[in-house]
């Protein structure tokens, strides 16, 4: 681990940034019959990263509307809505708080808990700067990629069928890939 106090990033502003939800996109992906993947998407109900002058020092807090989950396919999702998996008339968003910001090598993490189905585990995002940029309306913006790996039955997402040829229908881990964008709130 790099003992790293401050980073610098250029293009990097101090503020409060809220998500932009029509430029930003939760993706995840699973492994299906133990041969392939299935992808799907969830909309992002809302995003706000606290940004101090140090960004190791930011704080984010996320939430995923659940009920929108899309794999192209009308019946899985709605299994996937159902209280086999996601149960969303119980636990109707995913949500992300962040514990905390650091580097190491050349990866710039972040480490937060993340509460699915009402259970909440500690997660680590790796995190990518898209960059910044003030769009034709003078908002100052910022896009980023943050990804992670979890194990879905750690978050009581249990349900699974076997297969005759041996394995099961789901996989256990999923791959999250979160690209956002946001912009920085005027005072």
């Amino acid at each position: 681990m790099t003992d790293t106090t401050t980073i610098d990033v250029p293009g990097y502003k101090a503020g409060t940034w809220v998500l932009d939800p029509a430029h930003s996109e939760v993706t995840f992906s699973v492994r299906h019959m133990m041969i392939s993947k299935v992808r799907g998407t969830f909309g992002m109900k809302s995003a706000t990263l606290i940004a101090p002058e140090n960004p190791l020092e930011a704080k984010v807090e996320a939430a995923v509307d659940v009920a929108s989950v899309d794999t192209k396919d009308e019946g899985r999702d709605n299994h996937l809505r159902s209280a086999d998996f996601f149960d969303v008339e119980n636990h109707p968003t995913m949500d992300f708080r962040s514990t905390g910001a650091r580097i190491e090598g050349d990866d710039f993490l972040v480490d937060g808990d993340l509460t699915i189905r009402g259970i909440t585990k500690p997660v680590t995002f790796e995190f990518e700067f898209g960059g910044f940029g003030t769009d034709p309306w003078g908002n100052y913006k910022a896009g980023a990629t943050a990804k992670t790996v979890v194990n879905r039955e750690d978050f009581g997402l249990t349900w699974n069928a076997a297969l005759e040829t041996g394995g099961v229908l789901v996989g256990k881990d999923i791959t999250i890939t979160l690209d956002l964008q946001g912009a920085l709130q005027q005072d």
